[in-house]
């Protein structure tokens, strides 16, 4: 294997831009993941049924879907309908509602996790259910699931290539691009390798210390 420093300083640039649309769509797809999920974990407590099992059938059919198949189903299929959106809106979408399964659970096992003594506070002080939910089991549920909130945006991050396959320039659509010019393929890769290594290991060690940290 020869390594052209040439070939590397001239991608850098792309690698640039493409870090950018990756980091965007993570971004996005994560927020839009914390906000779904919290809808999702917030239904299945409903008391009404009909709330809880339509809610229930939708995030296992998500969940048990591959990413790749809903990606696709987004992006070719509901176009048909004359439903369209942009490449990176696509990807977010799919990103952000695949996730959002995950981030559920997670919310599920916070909330269940808050004591029994807190709700049994909230009774006795007459607080309404929303003020009960907002100011006082939110806080603490999600306080606990912090750690695991970020480790799906890690997993998230890495799963971020596969919306090169519906034309979202990010890294690895970057590297194909240059390597189909070029016929440079091992700097571009290897690059974009380490780009994700750089961000996601740190991120990675980060959260196990915040875990610690709020586990104490």
């Amino acid at each position: 294997m020869n390594w052209d420093w040439d070939v590397a300083k001239d991608f850098l640039p792309e690698l640039g831009d493409g870090l950018l649309i990756t980091l965007e769509a993570t971004a996005l797809g994560s927020v839009l993941s914390f906000a779904l999920g919290l809808v999702w974990a917030l239904a299945f407590r409903s008391p009404t049924r009909w709330v809880r099992w339509p809610v229930a059938a939708v995030v296992e059919f998500i969940r048990n879907t591959p990413l790749l198949v809903q990606l696709f189903f987004f992006y070719y299929v509901l176009p048909t309908w004359d439903i369209k959106f942009s490449a990176l809106t696509t990807g977010v979408i799919a990103l952000g509602l695949h996730y959002s399964t995950y981030t559920a659970e997670v919310y599920r096992a916070g909330i269940d996790g808050v004591p029994k003594g807190q709700w049994e506070a909230c009774t006795a002080l007459s607080l309404s259910r929303g003020r009960t939910w907002i100011s006082v089991i939110l806080p603490q549920a999600i306080r606990r699931v912090v750690p695991a909130l970020g480790n799906y945006v890690i997993a998230m991050l890495k799963d971020s290539p596969m919306l090169a396959l519906i034309g979202v320039v990010d890294m690895l659509q970057k590297a194909r691009a240059h390597g189909a010019t070029s016929f440079e393929y091992i700097e571009p890769y290897t690059m974009v390798g380490l780009a994700f290594i750089l961000i996601a290991y740190p991120a990675s060690l980060l959260m196990r210390a915040l875990e610690r940290r709020l586990g104490h």
